[in-house]
């Protein structure tokens, strides 16, 4: 395995401004993760700019494809387009990259990683790895634990997706469409293509004539099957952006190969990592978007029998995670630390 060549590896973030970016430099720093040096790379325009990190400002410099030599270690988060012209240069500098785009993720010789899923994938990486769709991430962090005990016939979802899988831009345009709400002013969106103060919509990606599923759900489909091992694992699942910051969440019903009991389910997913049980029946207190928001583990809860299957193999349950965080920056940064361990 191509790995981390010093145990201070010199780091490049590529799209290091937006949201996604800038929490890359908070995981960074709040997990300590060794550095030599941390390179800010964005387009010209913000070329100028400066974010702090460990207690000093770096400034922003122009992303060229000079800008990886003596990088060791390069985090793209600036889209697929600008992934697919630079990663190769990156590698070619000698870099590991890991892209949170969609650029690579399909690719049978990129590895597609959430690490407490699949890390072993990692071996076979020559170069690029891929961090996977936010709503993947986070669901298969539930899932994998159940899976694993007991094979998983079906999946059904419904996702409550936060302004934050569409960027920095949505998450201001959802700030200040509330207060124009609240205040009673006339509001006319510009990031996102429907009002989004006290709203929920479909998915803004682009919808496929043919099944008419959007593009958010059919990733999440093909890479949540990807990341689990199940090529042929039947998912359905409808994303829906609500008017929330950060934290995305998932209502999910699956069906097992063989009768599985809340009461195991609960045992399963209490003692796997990178997740925290939240299921109180009594105060009627499951996983909220507000509470998930700026944590590192994804929330679990709500955990019980599908009425609908009377055959016992079917649960219900309910997760959220920070889209930010598990769903992208947090899930690249233990990326790293694998690579290093």
């Amino acid at each position: 395995m191509r790995g981390v060549r010093s145990p201070e590896p010199v780091i490049a973030i590529v799209g290091a401004t937006g949201a996604v970016g800038v929490e890359l430099l908070r995981c960074l720093e709040a997990r300590r993760f060794p550095a030599a040096a941390v390179r800010l790379l964005a387009s010209a325009r913000s070329v100028g700019r400066s974010i702090p990190f460990r207690g000093r400002d770096l400034a922003v410099a122009e992303l060229t494809e000079a800008s990886f030599a003596g990088v060791d270690i390069a985090l793209f988060s600036a889209g697929a387009g600008i992934s697919r012209r630079y990663a190769p240069a990156a590698v070619a500098a000698g870099a590991v990259v890991v892209d949170n785009s969609s650029a690579f993720r399909m690719l049978p010789e990129v590895p597609l990683v959430v690490p407490e899923v699949n890390a072993g994938t990692l071996a076979g990486h020559a170069g690029i790895i891929a961090n996977p769709n936010c709503v993947a991430a986070i669901m298969t962090v539930a899932l994998a634990p159940l899976h694993r005990a007991h094979p998983l016939r079906r999946v059904t979802a419904a996702t409550y997706q936060s302004a934050s899988g569409a960027g920095a831009a949505a998450m201001e345009e959802l700030q200040a469409a509330t207060a124009a709400h609240l205040q009673g002013q006339p509001f006319e969106p510009k990031v996102l293509p429907h009002p989004y103060a006290f709203n929920l919509f479909s998915h803004n990606a682009d919808v496929d004539p043919a099944s008419g599923y959007n593009g958010e759900e059919l990733k999440a489909i093909a890479e949540s099957r990807r990341i689990l091992g199940a090529p042929d694992l039947p998912i359905g699942i409808t994303c829906i952006r609500v008017p929330v910051l950060r934290a995305h969440s998932i209502a999910l019903t699956v069906e097992f190969d063989t009768v599985v009991t809340p009461e195991e389910a609960r045992d399963l997913l209490a003692g796997a990592p990178g997740l925290r049980l939240v299921d109180d029946r009594a105060a009627n207190h499951f996983p909220m978007p507000s509470e998930a928001s700026g944590q590192d583990d994804v929330l679990v809860g709500r955990i019980r029998a599908d009425l609908g299957d009377p055959t016992g193999r079917s649960l219900s349950l309910f997760v959220s995670g920070d889209q930010l965080l598990k769903g992208a920056a947090l899930n690249a940064i233990q990326i790293l630390e694998h690579l290093r361990s």
